[in-house]
């Protein structure tokens, strides 16, 4: 994974890919300074699973942004859910195959220059029925998806502006 921050527009783009099916992934970056960033992320997809929910959840300097002017969206997910202390955010209602590409973005205040947050994925069991399925993602969505073993990332930025 890389990543680019342009100071000038509070932007941080990260891209890369995910190889795990087994473990959740911890991502640190080196921001230019703290305060408020869009974040836009595109990782592929390189597993043999189907994810139909992304899960992101920030550590402890750092929270979501949730205000009319920020925007929170997927391409490839419908729907998004974020905890009423905006440290959690689920994104669901579509999916994402393996090979596919995912993009995500949106808004974070960190009161960190190295923010920390990690991503799981959550694939339906091949043999539960579509409304097992159904009911765990909801199930997932309003609890959150239980933490499996960390890979952790230092993901590079060069700044920009």
């Amino acid at each position: 994974m890389a990543g680019v921050a342009d100071v000038r527009r509070r932007v941080l783009m990260i891209s890369g890919a995910i190889d795990t099916t087994d473990h959740d992934v911890s991502v640190s970056v080196n921001l230019p300074e703290p305060g408020r960033w869009q974040i836009i992320k595109s990782e592929t997809n390189l597993t043999d699973q189907t994810w139909v929910a992304m899960q992101v959840v920030m550590d402890d300097e750092s929270t979501f942004v949730n205000d009319p002017e920020s925007l929170v969206m997927s391409r490839q997910f419908s729907k998004s859910f974020m905890t009423p202390d905006q440290r959690r955010l689920t994104f669901y209602g579509g999916e994402v195959r393996p090979g596919e590409a995912v993009l995500k973005v949106y808004e974070m205040e960190t009161s960190a220059r190295k923010p920390a947050y990690s991503y799981s994925r959550y694939s339906p069991i091949a043999t539960d029925s579509m409304e097992q399925s159904q009911q765990t993602l909801e199930e997932l969505v309003t609890n959150g998806m239980a933490r499996r073993p960390m890979v952790e990332l230092i993901v590079p930025v060069t700044v920009i502006g």
